[in-house]
């Protein structure tokens, strides 16, 4: 027995380590003015969804972005010159899931839409896009160690719950990421239901990055940096229906790449790329990443101590249907195609298997590569 625990505690202090890769995780921002309220120039049109989103249709080429120092003299490009090769051959059954495409709001060519709060008044402020010194987060899924220019995958669309009135969230996640330390470049795109961010319960497809040299983290159009391209889907969009216990699972296929010729680091929602971050605002992923993330984080002030829901809220032994899992798992390679990780370089776990576990690893033609992974966290019924 006292030999089993060992094992236990060994296998999560590894998960420990790899997942952040010695990394502090405790990041630092800047402060700002949580009564903030954003606005924008350039605003070309306002629409109002029939689900009672609100949305800024802004100028693309007076979108936040070009706030940021570095893209003062930046020229757009409005889609990429190439897209990574799909090497795998596997077809995915269509009695098992089905694929949900993300919200379509009618801004007019030439323009970006940008999320409200809610269908309040003012633009969202998005208040905890960076993790302060007291910020807490665990993980459950799936990384891999080794250089890569793409990280893709389907992943199974959940509503996790949150705990009411928290600043905490809940991620359904890609991360691709370099560095080591603080000096770590960090991007990333996936699903989150984030009460404090968009002022409901929804998930909604977001962006977030970190970069290593300013030690900020920003998520969507709070920070200058990421370019959005695309004029009817964009941050913030919800992601609906969901899955449901038991029954029709549904996915969302999420990938980014970076794009040689432009060096700019592409995102793309069912094949479809909205947005870029531009290669020259890293100083340590602007080439390449050495490791990525598939799977399900929480993060915030009491996302340790009174944890959030991941994925379905089950466990992943529960297994297909009553679980959230991420399957198509690729990296996109030095030759420009996306491949399946090779599997001596890809570990999984969990950073408290108490709250969350992964697991049901496997490897298959039809499915490429999949993990599942989730739990109640401290939410028990």
């Amino acid at each position: 027995m006292k030999g089993t625990q060992a094992i236990s505690v060994t296998l999560l202090m590894s998960f420990l380590v790899i997942a952040t890769r010695g990394k502090d995780v405790r990041y630092r921002r800047q402060e700002e003015d949580s009564t903030q309220i954003l606005t924008y120039q350039g605003v070309n049109k306002t629409i109002q969804m029939e689900d009672g989103d609100v949305y800024d249709c802004i100028d693309v080429y007076k979108q936040p972005a070009f706030n940021h120092p570095l893209l003062k003299d930046h020229k757009i490009q409005m889609k990429p010159n190439s897209f990574p090769v799909w090497m795998d051959t596997q077809t995915f059954p269509s009695d098992s899931f089905s694929q949900v495409q993300p919200s379509i709001i009618k801004c007019p060519i030439g323009t970006i839409p940008i999320l409200r709060s809610n269908g309040s008044s003012t633009i969202a402020t998005h208040n905890i896009d960076g993790l302060k010194n007291d910020m807490q987060w665990e993980r459950a899924g799936l990384r891999y160690i080794g250089d890569l220019f793409g990280a893709r995958a389907l992943i199974n669309v959940w509503e996790p719950k949150v705990n009411k009135g928290s600043q905490d969230y809940s991620s359904l996640w890609i991360d691709i990421e370099n560095g080591g330390g603080q000096h770590t470049d960090r991007m990333g795109a996936g699903l989150r239901v984030s009460p404090t961010l968009s002022g409901d319960a929804f998930s909604r497809f977001h962006v977030a990055w970190y970069d290593g040299y300013s030690k900020k983290s920003c998520v969507d159009f709070r920070c200058p940096g990421y370019v959005q391209v695309h004029h009817n889907v964009g941050p913030g969009t919800r992601i609906q229906p969901s899955s449901v216990y038991g029954g029709l699972q549904k996915v969302v296929d999420i990938q980014i790449f970076k794009e040689p010729t432009s060096g700019h680091w592409w995102v793309s929602v069912n094949k479809m790329p909205i947005g870029y971050w531009p290669g020259g605002l890293f100083e340590f992923i602007r080439y390449k990443g050495d490791f990525a993330f598939w799977g399900g984080q929480v993060e915030g002030p009491t996302a340790a101590s009174n944890s959030p829901q991941m994925g379905s809220g089950h466990f992943a032994s529960e297994g297909f249907g009553k679980v959230a899992f991420i399957e198509g798992i690729d990296i996109a390679d030095h030759k420009g195609r996306f491949v399946t990780p090779d599997k001596s370089r890809v570990e999984h776990g969990s950073s408290d298997h108490s709250k969350y576990t992964a697991g049901g690893f496997e490897v298959s033609k039809y499915i490429g590569m999949r993990i599942f992974y989730g739990g109640p966290g401290s939410m028990r019924a």
